[in-house]
């Protein structure tokens, strides 16, 4: 079991955010590692209710601030939603990802992982979701 952090950084190399979730295995598929992420960012949002949410996709009824998407109402989101958009959005280069500096590019894509390896998330647009 690997606890990985995800950075979600500018183009420029700013962190707008870290998440850390736990990988079971050695590798991981691309689109499993965008799926173990969302579904993080969306149980922990799920369990707290915050009036903020931070994650990789902006919920449709929240607008965007400095601090997250700020929710209109504070209701549960749904993950499997959100994936899918992160899915889509990943195939329509919305945002890219770093494995160790070395651009991933297919969601079928194996990447070894480990505590030390460097993973960022880089987006190009806001990602809106449900």
């Amino acid at each position: 079991m690997h606890l990985i952090t995800i950075k979600d950084e500018t183009i420029g190399g700013d962190i707008l955010n870290e998440i850390k979730i736990q990988i079971d295995r050695e590798s991981i598929k691309i689109k499993d590692l965008i799926a173990s992420r969302v579904t993080a960012e969306v149980n922990a949002y799920n369990d707290r209710l915050p009036e903020y949410y931070n994650g990789l996709v902006k919920p449709s009824d929240s607008e965007q601030t400095l601090n997250g998407y700020k929710m209109k109402k504070r209701k549960k989101v749904d993950a499997e939603k959100q994936v899918y958009i992160a899915l889509e959005a990943f195939q329509a280069n919305g945002f890219f990802i770093l494995v160790d500096d070395e651009q991933c590019e297919d969601l079928e894509q194996e990447v070894l992982v480990n505590e030390n390896t460097s993973i960022s998330f880089l987006k190009l647009t806001p990602l809106v979701g449900g």
